[in-house]
């Protein structure tokens, strides 16, 4: 048995809690991954996952051998990425996290530039608007929209992103346009619940901040949805510019009250404190640093 490989399974079965997944996610049958867990609990003559009709989850003695596996798998990177020839190619894996609604209007068209330029690289994206642990992800960059960025984390700025109120011409038809803040308690508001949700703090051009308790009848925890629920006449939503800038030139969405802006956030890459970055993620992120200089997020 190839016990480096077992231990990349069994590890990457835990993170992902899926058998099938990980097959996918390595590139083997599922009858594959079973065999090297089969085989590994075997060696070490302990059962490491429980497992039922709907879910699977560590034992006990799986969660102690998680910790050994993952520090060997990740020496074992360090030691392929330190012995790969000196010629410039990047090879091997990357790992990147960031909110749906920023792979979806930016960074997935970002990362098939950056691997049609690097034809040996693979990207795995997990797109999750919750925080993952990069660590226990085994998640080498993280792209994150917050003011208040993990301070256990290197953070590297990348942008601002700004946010605008939208909606449909339909609905401001229906129900008329708010000219100040105050006006849209009588409204249907569209909350994220991840920020602000019913709560949302506005700012003028003038410097005044104004803080308004709105209606959200309709809540989610994914931009893109209420960009859906937008354009569809639900109300007036708070999205990022980058997800509506598109919609908004073609009047599909219309801003209301320009003169009032939600707060800004910025766009961040994070990266665990390691000894020293893979070359792999040390070029991504200069390549998303001049991607991101690049683009006006306005």
């Amino acid at each position: 048995m190839d016990r480096l490989m077992a231990m990349r399974v069994f590890s990457e079965v835990a993170r992902s809690g899926s058998f099938t997944a990980t097959a996918d996610t390595l590139e083997m049958s599922r009858a594959m991954v079973t065999r090297y867990i089969g085989e590994m609990e075997s060696w070490l003559g302990v059962r490491l996952f429980q497992r039922t009709t709907r879910r699977i989850s560590l034992t006990h003695a799986g969660e102690q051998a998680l910790l050994r596996c993952e520090q060997i798998v990740s020496l074992a990177q360090d030691v392929e990425n330190e012995a790969a020839p000196d010629d410039g190619v990047l090879r091997g894996q990357l790992r990147v996290t960031c909110s749906t609604s920023l792979a979806y209007a930016f960074l997935a068209a970002v990362l098939r530039d950056f691997l049609a330029m690097h034809p040996q690289l693979q990207i795995d994206l997990n797109v999750n608007d919750a925080s993952l642990n990069l660590v226990e992800s085994r998640v080498d960059l993280a792209i994150r929209i917050s003011n208040t960025p993990d301070p256990g984390l290197v953070t590297r700025p990348l942008a601002l992103c700004e946010s605008v109120l939208v909606a449909s011409p339909s609905y401001l038809a229906a129900r008329g346009t708010p000219q100040q803040p105050e006006e849209l308690t009588a409204h249907d508001c569209l909350g994220y619940a991840n920020f602000g949700r019913s709560l949302w703090t506005l700012t003028h051009s003038d410097g005044t901040h104004r803080t308004v308790q709105v209606r959200t009848r309709f809540t989610a925890n994914e931009a893109t949805v209420l960009q859906q629920a937008a354009l569809a006449g639900g109300g007036i939503a708070m999205l990022p510019t980058y997800l509506v800038r598109s919609l908004l030139n073609t009047r599909q969405l219309v801003s209301v009250m320009d003169d009032w802006r939600p707060q800004a956030l910025t766009i961040h890459a994070l990266y665990t404190t390691r000894r020293r970055m893979a070359t792999q993620t040390k070029a991504l992120l200069e390549y998303l640093i001049e991607r991101f200089e690049a683009n006006a997020f306005d």
